[in-house]
């Protein structure tokens, strides 16, 4: 299958394009500072090029207080560029897979939260996705939202990575202790991003790895796995400061996944201790 890849050099689609070439797919990859989703008719005219069976859009502003600082830029980002990518993927006929977030919800909830129950963004991130999410939905009939939450990996910036790194400097770390998620691998998430893809079942999609905890429970489990001398302390959202308000209760159910392919992820402590600590992980 030929697909393109937008972010295709960041935390997801540096796995993605790995993942999809091992399987046979022929892939063209799309990041910064080559090709630019945010302009539109360059956009449009670049899919028209590749004519690609299936796009994964996959390319976001996900600095989510940097987006609460410059709500222009993210509008442009999140909402302008999934629009462009969707008005490509329109006119030449193709398949869409848009990556989301838990950010879309506010967390009021205390259930895991399901594909249809309705979103409530708190922030800017949050909001631009949504708007994301909508305008490919409407303007790409072949379209998939997939949300995902908390993703780390080995390329990029991310939570697990920051942890690691300020460990081996540091011998303490203060942690918040009240906002619980799902910490999702990034690697875990490519093979059902390829079967949704496939599937011709367009809709939305949550994908994470199983059960939740809190940010301090991760922090707590990555030192302990990486074997680091560093104290997890425990810490209220508010006692931070931070620019951009995150739900508290932001948990995927992944229903529709579940019953499209018949499994479950594996938990997210089995996946980040095979991250942290198996040689041929990396």
């Amino acid at each position: 299958m030929r697909c393109l890849v937008t972010g295709s050099r960041g935390l997801l689609g540096s796995e993605l394009v790995r993942f999809l070439s091992n399987h046979g797919d022929e892939v063209v990859g799309w990041d910064l500072p080559d090709h630019d989703i945010t302009a539109v008719e360059h956009t449009i005219n670049g899919i028209h090029g590749v004519r690609p069976e299936i796009i994964y859009h996959l390319a976001a502003w996900t600095d989510v207080d940097g987006c609460e600082r410059d709500k222009g830029r993210a509008a442009i980002v999140n909402y302008q560029g999934a629009w462009a990518v969707a008005l490509g993927a329109a006119e030449v006929g193709c398949r869409l897979l848009f990556i989301s977030t838990d950010y879309v919800f506010d967390g009021s909830r205390r259930r895991p939260y399901r594909e249809k129950d309705p979103p409530n963004p708190l922030s800017i991130y949050g909001r631009t996705k949504l708007m994301g999410e909508q305008a490919v939905l409407k303007t790409c009939r072949h379209s998939y939202v997939v949300r995902t939450s908390w993703l780390y990996g080995h390329n990029g910036r991310n939570f697990v990575g920051r942890i690691v790194e300020t460990a081996r400097r540091q011998r303490q770390i203060r942690v918040v202790n009240d906002q619980v998620g799902s910490p999702t691998w990034a690697r875990d998430i490519c093979a059902p991003l390829r079967l949704i893809g496939s599937s011709g079942k367009y809709g939305i999609y949550h994908v994470t790895n199983s059960g939740w905890c809190t940010w301090f429970d991760l922090a707590a489990e990555t030192v302990r796995l990486a074997g680091l001398d560093c104290e997890i302390v425990p810490v209220a959202s508010a006692e931070l400061g931070l620019p951009a308000q995150r739900p508290a209760y932001s948990v995927l159910d992944n229903r529709n996944y579940r019953r499209l392919s018949g499994e479950t992820l594996r938990t997210w402590q089995e996946a980040l201790r095979v991250f942290l600590t198996v040689p041929d992980a990396t």
